[in-house]
């Protein structure tokens, strides 16, 4: 069996050797026969170095023209996969649902460029993924400083742990115990976070924390000993909001008659009704106050859990699995939003470059051949190659002739709401104070046209980041909210900073000279991050 194994690989190590030496040979006689056609037409000391340079001008060709090309390809090939993929039949469980959120994850981490947060995403998708393999619930004891959480805790595992006192914000770190319930499956994992709604830096970084934690667990007891704040009750309506389950515990119930304690249950079951159910709301006295005994020691009474125990026993038991499945898909589809946010900077990134390259392009055009007004912008300013590279950016490929009417409609409505003239008016105002009167005609012009394009340009990524849709407002509002933001002062300087550079000075210096060729990518980067709210 070996023998024959060899043999094949012999055989096939000797049929790749023969097609290499065939396609190499193929490619030496071409060159031959090239060489011997071009010795009847140039002396033969010129021969080689012609050759030379023809092979060089190729290879430079194949590089600039292929490899973007060849980019292209790959990422219509990615874009098509995603499509397959969307298109596959639902999942059947939670958890299947999970495995396919972070497929999808996957293929976004395919197509992101920036390292740092590809690799922050990463390893975010590999925790992620670990916690489909988990077998503990996890059950995050939450709320304010010195409420009874880790007091808590120490009745439920009928051990002390952690710091027990009257100051607040004792417990300045999360820790995590392990306990056992009769009946279910799973082990358990109390987790006990620092307080929330305490005093200064070091307070809110703590709650930072609790919150966190408590969005990532499969069951909250939220524990107070009072009725709820209006901050306290916004938290846990936030959290509950998330699809988390929640348990209510009012503790310290032996420092009330009976009478207070029915009230307060009362109180926060009518606060609470439309997000947790009145049986998960529940009393408990995790440490009851000794009882003095005249001649004796003082009576320690025991805490007084069960209703606790019984109810999150019940909650588990019934629930379990299910609260387990919707924590993870949860995680897995804010996994997906991060990943999807983190795309879309990148595709404005890209589209704010290759919209500033139109601009001074079409700024060129129109110096170069003048006309009376800048009615122009439908065919001349809009172009439609740059609609076609926006689109191939956000994963979406268009005819040319879609594009063109993309870019006439962007046309038509700048000139419709009047922006045409009012852009005209409001670049005409900053160019004429610096620029000699002979030159503000064609600066005009050239630098009109370059920042309506610019206009243009934010609305079709606002186009096709909405999925090839305007938004209920129409192409009207999003043309108006892009124009308004150009015009700011912060935005509208930086690009006059830029435009006197490229068009105003080359102007100066020969005014039959055309404004260069679009320059260093960081003048867009810069553009890009002056206009991130766009």
């Amino acid at each position: 069996m070996k023998r024959q194994r060899l043999i094949l690989f012999i055989c096939a190590a000797l049929a790749c050797l023969l097609i290499i030496g065939g396609v190499i040979g193929m490619v030496l006689r071409i060159i031959n026969e090239i060489r011997y056609a071009l010795e009847y037409f140039l002396p033969y000391w010129l021969v080689t170095p012609t050759l030379l340079i023809t092979t060089v001008l190729l290879i430079v060709i194949l590089i600039q023209y292929g490899w973007p090309w060849w980019k292209v390809h790959v990422k219509q090939k990615i874009d098509l996969k995603d499509i397959n993929q969307s298109n596959q039949s639902p999942p059947r469980s939670r958890l299947q649902a999970a495995k396919q959120s972070l497929e999808s994850v996957d293929r976004l981490l395919e197509r992101l460029n920036e390292n740092v947060a590809k690799k922050g995403l990463r390893q975010e998708r590999e925790r992620v993924e670990k916690e489909l393999t988990r077998g503990d619930l996890v059950v995050v004891v939450f709320g304010t400083g010195s409420s009874g959480k880790t007091t808590l805790i120490r009745a439920l595992l009928n051990e002390i742990v952690g710091e027990v006192g009257a100051k607040m914000g004792s417990t300045t770190k999360s820790k995590t115990y392990r306990l056992r319930l009769r009946g279910l499956n799973r082990g358990l994992q109390l987790v006990d976070t620092p307080g929330i709604l305490e005093a200064g830096k070091d307070g809110s970084s703590r709650e930072k924390e609790a919150r966190a934690i408590a969005s990532k667990s499969d069951l909250i007891i939220v524990v107070v000993d009072s009725d709820l704040r209006s901050t306290e009750l916004q938290i846990i309506q936030n959290l509950s909001s998330l699809g988390k389950r929640i348990l209510l515990v009012l503790n310290k119930c032996d420092l009330r008659g009976d009478l207070e304690e029915r009230r307060l249950i009362a109180l926060l079951r009518g606060h609470c009704k439309t997000f947790i159910e009145k049986e998960n709301v529940i009393s408990t006295s995790a440490a009851p106050q000794s009882i003095p005994r005249p001649g004796m020691r003082p009576w320690q009474p025991p805490a007084e859990v069960e209703n606790l125990l019984n109810r999150l026993a019940k909650v588990l038991y019934t629930d379990g699995e299910e609260l387990l499945a919707d924590n993870i898909l949860l995680q897995c589809r804010n996994l997906g939003v991060t990943g999807r946010e983190l795309l879309d900077k990148q595709r404005q990134k890209e589209a704010r470059k290759s919209i500033d390259r139109y601009c001074w392009i079409s700024s060129g055009v129109v110096i170069a051949t003048p006309l009376p007004g800048i009615d122009l912008l439908g065919t001349a300013a809009v172009n439609a190659q740059m609609v076609i590279e926006i689109a191939r950016i956000y994963g979406v490929q268009l005819t040319k002739s879609r594009a063109q009417e993309l870019a006439i409609s962007v046309g038509k409505t700048l000139a419709s709401l009047g922006l045409i003239k009012g852009g005209v008016s409001l670049i005409s105002t900053a160019l004429s104070i610096n620029i000699p009167t002979l030159l503000v005609g064609r600066a005009l012009q050239g630098v009109a046209v370059a920042w309506l394009t610019r206009v243009a340009g934010a609305s079709f990524i606002t186009y096709f980041k909405q999925d090839q849709d305007w938004g209920d407002g129409g192409i009207q509002e999003v043309v108006q909210h892009h124009y308004d933001l150009n015009r700011r002062g912060a935005s509208l300087e930086k690009f006059l900073e830029i435009a006197f550079r490229k068009v105003v000075e080359p102007l100066q210096r020969n005014p039959r000279r055309l404004p260069p060729h679009p320059g260093p990518r960081g003048e867009a980067e810069a553009w890009g991050h002056e206009n991130q709210e766009q």
